[in-house]
């Protein structure tokens, strides 16, 4: 009898709490009626404050790629930081907007700019189900078409925008050169009540081998996001010219390196060794976790626990892991390492 009593006494409160705009139970406002809503009430009833179930700082990355280059900046930025990710995608896979000059591409594009509060004017996407109350913090990263944000990517924030409200928002656009102001002013309109960066980080193909240095950058000038939090990089720089970037492994080895280079950078003379590696000696010792590995181009190595060793090929031998060199394909990495070419210069940093 005492649980049919709770039971109705539930029910009828989850109906009073509800918003008139809301879903009838529906009492935290995520657009869904679920276990939450009851929690939510039961701590109402009990006089308790509901509970905060995220981290202070809690990021989403909310992104849509067709080419590819959205989705190797938010690759490279979840090295970065702690997010979770979600990824728009088209309701029907397959289009191709670029076909017929541009012809499905500019005609989304189109519609949106004819008719921007009307749902029917914005491509159909696959739904998400996302809980916002989560989020304190939201990246939305996009692809410019025809000097507009994708219409994929507006259709998700016409229909996510309301439930962005108060939240922390920055903003990424990938373009080929055309500028941004537009996409910005389409964030800004289709998520009216955010709380937007200042800086919005563009990149293009200009700059695009570049994206690691521009993403810490960034990253570094948004209030909400915890510089000490986020993962450490290293910077290799080739001849005092070409500036390679990595991401560090987690290891006594990284960490010891970590320390000598906040006190100041490293420079190296490395040489080719078995047509598979640039090695040189750094004129110290750090401490080993070795492992036997088979290597891959990019890798970086400490071998016997003073040597520096970047592989442009393969080699299977006991080494500690330092890192992985980022973004280049095998030829631009080796030209970047002058495979084959003699001694160079690396300098290593964190900045």
């Amino acid at each position: 009898m005492t649980k049919q009593i709770l039971s109705l006494a539930l029910m009828s409160l989850l109906v009073l709490l509800t918003a008139s705009a809301q879903k009838r139970g529906d009492v935290n406002g995520d657009n869904a009626v679920d276990v939450a809503d009851v929690n939510q009430v039961i701590n109402i009833m009990l006089g308790k404050a509901p509970d905060d179930p995220v981290s202070p700082g809690r990021t989403l990355i909310a992104y849509y790629s067709y080419t590819g280059h959205v989705r190797a900046i938010v690759n490279e930025l979840t090295t970065m930081i702690d997010a979770d990710v979600v990824e728009v995608q088209p309701a029907e896979e397959g289009l191709q907007y670029e076909a017929n000059n541009y012809a499905l591409g500019s005609a989304l594009i189109s519609a949106i700019g004819e008719n921007p509060d009307d749902p029917a004017s914005y491509p159909a996407i696959k739904p998400q189900r996302i809980d916002y109350s989560q989020y304190d913090n939201i990246i939305v990263a996009a692809p410019l078409w025809w000097s507009q944000m994708a219409a994929l990517m507006q259709t998700f924030l016409f229909e996510n925008g309301p439930q962005m409200s108060g939240k922390n928002i920055a903003l990424i656009v990938s373009s080929a050169s055309s500028g941004i102001s537009s996409v910005i002013a389409d964030a800004k309109r289709l998520i009216p009540n955010g709380n937007f960066a200042d800086q919005a980080l563009w990149i293009n193909n200009s700059n695009r081998s570049n994206t690691s240095s521009l993403l810490t950058d960034w990253l570094a000038s948004l209030a909400f996001i915890n510089i000490e939090d986020m993962t450490p990089k290293l910077y290799l720089t080739i001849d005092g010219g070409t500036r390679l970037t990595a991401t560090l492994a987690d290891n006594v080895s990284t960490r010891a390196l970590v320390e000598a280079l906040q006190e100041a950078p490293i420079t190296c003379q490395a040489h080719d060794y078995g047509n598979f590696e640039k090695v040189g000696a750094l004129g110290r010792t750090f401490a080993t976790c070795d492992e036997y590995v088979t290597t891959e181009p990019g890798d970086i190595m400490l071998y016997q626990g003073n040597n520096l060793v970047i592989f442009y090929g393969t080699n299977s031998w006991e080494y500690s892991p330092i890192g992985k060199i980022e973004g280049l394909t095998l030829d631009q990495l080796k030209q970047a390492l002058k495979a084959g070419q003699g001694n160079i210069n690396i300098t290593l940093s964190l900045d």
